[in-house]
């Protein structure tokens, strides 16, 4: 992938690899997504960018900077599934990376034999998109939504540089996490999971209409904006769950006490900082040898994720080798 494509203007709060640093060239994105033209629209500061309260112009963004920065020619998302902000994505596999690095000397692994697991890879199948192009790894996605498991396996299946490192699974035991998604053959470098935060769906829209009336009220061109949370659309199993983000990450959390020999690492974000203390402690009553918390600076919100092993750190070494 061509690093010289990522924006000149830095901004210290994404990770120093992240390609999306600084304002997004609207001219380059055009002509690598001609969709977005009709989109693109000129600020009060006569700057270039679109209207980040409409969806169908967000999806056209995203649409833009996958074919621009990543390779992918062909991404769509059915009505009404969540559409994510790629330069926060991208930013959390780019510390998973890091993490990773302990293992190898502090040199990030790249290749198809650094496998990480997607828990609730979603119609967009974003993370397994931008892992496997940022550092060719690959990737099992998952995901309870049938609707959801065929249109992520038909982007894999639609993109030649992602079609062999990239499978999807379908959870079929809406009750389970990770139990079932990974297979007694499975060895896994990492998994990777952004779980719903809301504990129902009328928290959710509130939210979500929220942000709408904040954005709408002017044009912004700037990535502090645009890599907000925009959950402007999403189902219910995307967005919300009984008991909310803590009842979701405890189950993960017990579940992988059962995997602890299959996977390196497993990570999960933590969209509330109050949610860290009772899940270190759970951690802590369940065995995990190592527990790490990375935080992200986006714009004005600053995000985290969990990372948790089982093993030690000389298994952690022995596990690539």
């Amino acid at each position: 992938m061509n690093t010289e494509k990522a924006q000149k203007t830095a901004k210290p709060t994404l990770h120093p690899r992240n390609l999306h640093q600084g304002q997004y060239d609207f001219v380059s994105l055009m002509k690598a997504c001609p969709e977005l033209q009709p989109h693109v629209i000129t600020n009060p500061r006569g700057e270039l960018s679109i209207n980040f309260s409409d969806p169908q112009s967000v999806l056209l963004l995203n649409k833009a900077l996958l074919a621009y920065f990543y390779d992918i020619t062909f991404w769509q998302i059915p009505e009404g599934y969540l559409c994510p902000p790629i330069p926060g994505r991208v930013d959390y596999l780019h510390y998973i990376a890091d993490l990773l690095s302990e293992s190898f000397q502090g040199e990030v692994p790249t290749g198809s034999k650094i496998k990480g697991l997607d828990i609730g890879c979603g119609a967009n199948c974003i993370y397994p998109i931008l892992g496997s192009r940022s550092y060719d790894w690959s990737f099992i996605g998952a995901d309870i939504d049938s609707l959801a498991v065929k249109t992520a396996s038909l982007l894999v299946k639609a993109n030649h540089n992602i079609s062999k490192k990239i499978s999807i699974r379908q959870q079929k035991n809406k009750q389970h996490i990770l139990t079932g998604m990974v297979k007694p053959s499975d060895r896994f470098a990492f998994t990777l999971c952004n779980p719903p935060f809301h504990a129902s769906m009328e928290a959710a829209a509130a939210g979500s209409q929220l942000k709408q009336k904040n954005l709408s009220k002017k044009a912004v061109n700037t990535l502090d904006k645009a890599k907000s949370e925009l959950n402007f659309a999403g189902k219910a199993h995307e967005l919300s769950c009984a008991g909310g983000e803590i009842a979701f990450v405890k189950q993960m959390v017990t579940e992988s006490a059962t995997l602890q020999e299959q996977v390196c690492w497993f990570t999960c974000l933590l969209s509330k900082g109050e949610n860290v203390a009772p899940i270190k402690k759970l951690l802590k009553q369940c065995g995990a040898d190592q527990v790490k918390v990375v935080e992200m600076a986006q714009g004005h919100k600053i995000s985290r994720f969990i990372a948790w092993s089982f093993l030690s750190e000389q298994k952690r070494l022995a596990f690539f080798g």
